[in-house]
């Protein structure tokens, strides 16, 4: 069926309904023009089963899909990868078997990252630096964590002993070994994903699958301003001028700057919130203890909201601009939206936790010398460090994003469902009740409107669980309980509520392939970052090594006095300094391991990488053979071919001369 369907959207698509040198040819043209209002093919009856018994042979292929994939009770079932393919076509086929893959490899990342996560609750009583914390009472005396002019109290380090304990789940040996782990994990999934790929390709018949010179798109058809011929086709079409379009997508481009930097503008926007909101949590003795991981959750909420927002908005302005910009075909339209799109939600959803993980609390200076913003002191990391705000970041971003993304993907598809089918009933009104044809039963079901937003989604999740997992190794959990939701959400999607698409062939994943690989490498250079710079796994290691192996008196080497005269009374602030404010020589020997340690992690895993990508080859063995071997067999079946024609043609007789022959007059010597 979805082979039929093809062919017939080919001819619908092909057949010229009016002038050919008006690019007015095919179906598509005709519903932009609003001459139809819809063309689709239809599902193959209703997805229910009849009250009645019918056996499985009995059913529809749209019943199948739902009985035994869409059902929510199918949970833990194989997807059927043959059925949707043959029903929806390979392209959404290959999508379902790329998150169905995915979603299986998260389960290995999901089992490691919790037995670290368990590992940091097991060992929690052993951590030195948080019972020193805890044990010294009124030694530490802190200096105000804003500005003592506007009434900031001097505090005892102990009023932090809980985020200090709580510190150490995200910030122990076992966290590097995960963020190790998850780089070869990335770099494995995606050389495991190719052989997955490449073998449903041949099984599905498509693995030299190119697509061909596409035609002009519907839109660009009816816009563009002059004909041209085709250089391939020979055929006089819509041109749209390079220069012009060029001007165009660089207009586009400077959209997108300074869509990006609004999201900048934002985030300061909501580091002011965060400092603004501490001060008074600061002067409260009841919540000076907490003040930090307030001002941080209550932060991270209202980021989240307002990310959400900002990406409602410029994924709309992108699809205008993108129609602005007068692509030709459908492909290089899909490539540029995509690109459009995914720069922008990379900002947007990641650019707060770049922030937490590489610049707060980096640059604030010391007492007498503090760094300011807008005349407010730069916002410091609590005494667990960044780290533990990065987990909390990124688990308010990435949870709260996919509560909403789910919700959003369950009811917006059955809130446009009911709006269709009360327009549909408004103009039905008055006439008689009857029994509704297929095709009107579908045209009441929501439009499809392509996978860019699902390969988006996930996409985004896999930079979360890749880029900053050494903060939070319960992540990939995460994403396997919200992908287990996610197939379900789109089985029912597909079948149930969209109109049934053209069965579209395709070979891969296509340009989210690439995207992929790019979050995977930069996923190497940010965790190796991360330890080095955002963690206090170095600071302890280096300290454990020259000082005390037990880490006994961490806290006070770590901890600086500040310079005389700076405050109305001397006082301990995180950092390595003399009394004059310098930066000690441990500081910068720190600093050289520090660089050399994400040196030496980047080598070692692109290396890593490399062998992986060496030693497990893109097509299967036996794949591999299978397709020489199918190969080898055509050429033999065109050879035995090509010397059956001669051998038939010497058994007919001589029929002499006819219109059709060539006849050559040659003189004798």
């Amino acid at each position: 069926m979805g082979e039929r369907g093809r062919i017939l959207n080919e001819i619908l698509q092909s057949t010229t309904y009016g002038k050919r040198k008006r690019a007015e040819i095919g179906i598509d043209r005709l519903v932009e023009e609003e001459i139809f209002t819809a063309a689709f093919p239809l599902h193959d009856g209703p997805y229910e089963k009849p009250k009645h018994l019918v056996s499985d042979e009995d059913m529809n292929k749209r019943q199948v899909l739902y009985e035994y994939w869409a059902r929510w009770g199918r949970w833990y079932k194989y997807q059927p990868l043959d059925h949707i393919r043959e029903y929806f076509g390979e392209k959404i086929g290959i999508y379902f078997a790329w998150l169905g893959f995915y979603t299986a490899w998260l389960l290995p990342a999901s089992i490691v990252g919790l037995l670290v996560f368990i590992y940091g609750i097991v060992t929690i009583n052993t951590n030195v630096p948080a019972q020193e914390i805890c044990n010294q009472g009124d030694e530490f005396l802190m200096c105000p964590l804003c500005d003592e002019k506007i009434g900031c109290a001097y505090w005892n380090l102990s009023d932090t002993c809980l985020q200090a304990t709580v510190a150490y789940l995200f910030d122990h040996p076992g966290t590097v070994f995960y963020a190790i782990f998850m780089s070869f994990w990335a770099v494995t999934f995606l050389e495991y994903w190719k052989r997955k790929e490449a073998s449903l390709a041949h099984h599905w018949d498509c693995m030299d699958f190119e697509e061909e010179e596409q035609r002009p798109r519907p839109a660009f058809a009816a816009q563009a301003p002059m004909m041209e011929k085709n250089p391939v086709t020979g055929i006089k079409e819509p041109h749209f001028p390079d220069d012009q379009r060029l001007r165009r997508v660089a207009t586009g481009l400077a959209v997108l700057f300074c869509m990006a930097s609004l999201v900048i503008i934002f985030l300061l926007g909501v580091i002011l919130y965060r400092v603004l909101v501490s001060i008074p949590l600061f002067k409260n003795p009841m919540l000076r203890g907490q003040a930090q991981s307030i001002a941080s959750m209550s932060g991270a909420v209202v980021n989240l909201i307002l990310i959400m927002a900002l990406s409602n908005v410029y994924t709309r302005v992108a699809v205008k601009l993108n129609d602005w910009e007068m692509h030709r075909t459908q492909t290089e339209y899909e490539d540029q939206l995509t690109f459009k799109v995914f720069v922008f939600q990379f900002v947007n959803f990641y650019s707060s936790i770049f922030y937490i993980a590489f610049f707060k609390g980096k640059f604030n200076g010391y007492p007498g010398h503090y760094s300011t913003i807008f005349g407010l002191r730069n916002e410091e990391c609590g005494q667990g460090g960044c780290l533990v705000e990065l987990a909390q970041q990124l688990l308010v971003i990435m949870v709260g994003k996919q509560i909403i993304g789910n919700a959003q993907e369950l009811a917006i598809p059955k809130i446009k469902q009911y709006i269709q089918r009360y327009k549909v009933q408004g103009k039905m009104k008055g006439k008689v009740e009857r029994e509704q044809a297929q095709w009107e039963e579908d045209y009441q079901l929501v439009e499809y409107e392509g996978l860019f937003d699902e390969y988006l989604e996930m996409v985004l999740q896999f930079g979360f669980i890749t880029i900053f997992v050494a903060a939070l190794p319960i992540a990939p959990l995460f994403a396997l309980l919200n992908n287990w939701v996610e197939i379900r959400l789109d089985a029912a999607k597909f079948v149930c509520e969209l109109r049934r698409p053209v069965a579209d062939r395709g070979q891969d994943i296509g340009v989210w392939f690439n995207i992929l690989d790019t979050l995977t490498q930069l996923a190497v250079v940010s965790n190796a970052f991360v330890i080095a710079f955002t963690s206090e796994f170095l600071p302890k290691l280096m300290y454990s090594y020259n000082v005390n192996a037990d880490l006994v008196g961490y806290v006070n080497f770590t901890l600086s006095t500040a310079p005389v005269g700076a405050l109305s009374q001397r006082c301990r602030y995180q950092d390595f300094r003399d009394e004059d404010g310098v930066e000690t020589i441990f500081y910068w020997k720190l600093l050289c391991v520090k660089l050399g340690f994400v040196i030496l992690f980047e080598h070692f895993v692109f290396i890593c990488g490399k062998l992986i990508d060496f030693f497990v080859p893109d097509v299967p063995e036996a794949l591999e053979i299978k397709i020489k071997r199918e190969k080898y067999l055509a050429k033999q079946a065109l050879a035995e071919n090509i010397a059956a024609v001669p051998a038939a043609g010497e058994d007919e007789p001589d029929r002499g001369a006819t219109a059709g022959d060539v006849m050559l007059d040659v003189p004798a010597p």
